[in-house]
C-alpha cells in the first residue's frame, strides 16, 4: 500500500462482516451489520503543539474501534481503507 497518512491521521483496514450467524444462517450482504472496528495499517507521525510533535497512541498492527462518522472511504487496489483522525478511533481491542 502507498499511502502514508499526515499529522495525527490513521489508515485502517475495517473488519469483514459476519457472513452467518452462529445457527448457520447466511446472511445476505444488504442485512449485513458493518462493524466499527478494524486493523491500523498506517499511523501519520503525530500532531504538533507547541512546536513538537505529539507521539500516536496507536501503531500498525492494533485492532482498533472507530466511529462510524468522520472517515474517508478510499479503495486501494480493489481493498477499501478507511483514513481518519486518531480522535475518530474510541478503543485499542486487546485480546
Amino acid at each position: 500500500m502507498n499511502l502514508k497518512p499526515l499529522f495525527d491521521n490513521v489508515v485502517v483496514k475495517p473488519a469483514k462482516a459476519e457472513e452467518q450467524t452462529k445457527s448457520g444462517l447466511v446472511i445476505p450482504d444488504s442485512a449485513k451489520e458493518k462493524p466499527q472496528r478494524g486493523e491500523v495499517v498506517a499511523v501519520g507521525e503525530g500532531r504538533y503543539e507547541e512546536g513538537k510533535r505529539s507521539p500516536m497512541d496507536v501503531k500498525v498492527g492494533d485492532t482498533v474501534m472507530y466511529k462510524e462518522w468522520g472517515k474517508t472511504s478510499v479503495k486501494i487496489d480493489g481493498i477499501e481503507y478507511f483514513v481518519m483522525g486518531q480522535m475518530d478511533l474510541l478503543a485499542i481491542v486487546e485480546g
